[in-house]
């Protein structure tokens, strides 16, 4: 009972933003319409009524809206990344939720970018909007895409929507030493909100999506293209993809660079103190100290 109600409030306080974002573009929509395009699963049509009017969403109502981060019972975690320079890949992860509309009806966007090259690591494409299919699905995905580095001390931020702090979530982001971050205003998650922008305007929008399996074939072509062709300015005009790959091949090269500087020291070192050892030694020492010489440089 436990899990299943911190399930609804997790659902509860995405919801709100959803809201929120509806009532932006639509001032006036009525509640009613509102719950047939997001039909929460956790709620029928009269408790979400009841649940908009508790909330301030009524339209006589001309207060400011709640906000998802403020409401009560959620979960807070600090923002990391205020003021962090941002200067390398798998130190900070961003993510967002987003809706998009067929046919009146809400099907749920998630995505989680790497901060430094803006490559879409992982996303899910939902129905519901329960953490198991939004922000679990796209965070496995973003662990399969970087199997195998060490992401210790990884920042994962994201906005105040309960699928971010949901107990199932949290049990991952804590296996990988992962470090939970979250926003209190958008504009401080504005590459996760970016994203949604991009594939949603960029892509989607051009293609005639009239059923869920169009939607999750085209996002997963759509995620495609934008992380192996989408040119970026701050990127010097690559791809998220073009640009981890130059780094990877800057830091081979560096790396050989070092390699061969130290076999060089190494070297040179053994080969002056195989001098001063002939010098001290006799014949069969000095022959000896040669083998491990040319041994140590080749290896």
């Amino acid at each position: 009972m436990l899990n299943l109600n911190q399930k609804r409030q997790d659902e509860l306080a995405q919801i709100v933003r959803f809201i929120e974002d509806i009532r932006e573009d639509h001032p006036t929509m009525g509640l009613r319409d509102m719950y047939f395009k997001i039909l929460p699963d956790s709620m029928g049509r009269d408790k979400f009524e009841e649940f908009c009017k508790q909330s301030g969403f009524m339209i006589e109502r001309k207060t400011q809206y709640c906000k998802t981060t403020d409401s009560s019972g959620v979960k807070r975690f600090p923002n990391l990344i205020k003021d962090l320079v941002i200067s390398e890949l798998n130190q900070v992860w961003q993510s967002d939720i987003t809706y998009y509309e067929i046919d009146g009806v809400f099907y749920y966007l998630t995505f989680i970018l790497d901060s430094y090259s803006r490559r879409i690591v992982g996303y899910s494409v939902s129905k519901r909007l329960l953490t198991d299919y939004t922000t679990l699905p796209a965070l496995k995905m973003a662990l399969k895409t970087r199997k195998g580095i060490n992401l210790d001390n990884l920042i994962f931020h994201s906005d105040g929507g309960g699928q971010y702090y949901a107990k199932e979530f949290l049990e991952i982001t804590s296996k990988y030493n992962i470090l939970n971050s979250m926003c209190k205003n958008a504009y401080e998650n504005g590459k996760a909100e970016r994203i949604n922008g991009i594939i949603k305007n960029n892509y989607l929008k051009y293609k005639n999506i009239d059923s869920f399996e169009k939607l999750v074939k085209e996002v997963a072509r759509a995620v495609s293209m934008y992380n192996y062709e989408k040119p970026h300015i701050r990127l010097k005009r690559k791809s998220p993809i073009q640009f981890e790959n130059n780094l990877l091949s800057l830091s081979r090269q560096e790396t050989a660079r070092m390699t061969k500087s130290f076999d060089a020291k190494t070297s040179n070192s053994l080969f002056f103190d195989g001098i001063n050892a002939i010098k001290k030694h006799d014949k069969k020492a000095a022959r000896n100290l040669n083998v491990f010489v040319a041994n140590e440089t080749e290896s």
